[in-house]
């Protein structure tokens, strides 16, 4: 009998890429004003769940979402902009 233990590495190899690449790091970064936006907004969600929300907590939602919104808002225009600079290959703008 086999055991699955002898099998492990070949299912499951122990490798260096486990860690985030620096690529993948720099993309986290990138994109924390958004996780942080969506983090509050969840927050503030998470908040009313049990009971009626009141005026300020109203105001705490709109202002989450708002917030969210223009961070998304900066990323898209991050990377159209990103985008639009950089050229397509065979000429293609």
């Amino acid at each position: 009998m086999k055991s699955i233990a002898a099998l492990h590495d070949v299912v499951t190899p122990w490798s260096d890429g486990l860690e985030p690449s620096d690529a993948e790091l720099d993309a986290i970064e990138w994109e924390m004003p958004l996780i942080l936006a969506d983090v509050d907004l969840i927050d503030a969600e998470i908040a009313v769940l049990d009971r009626t929300p009141s005026e300020l907590d109203e105001r705490r939602i709109r202002r989450a979402r708002r917030k969210k919104l223009a961070a998304r808002r900066v990323l898209l225009n991050q990377a159209a902009t990103a985008a639009a600079t950089t050229s397509m290959p065979g000429g293609a703008a």
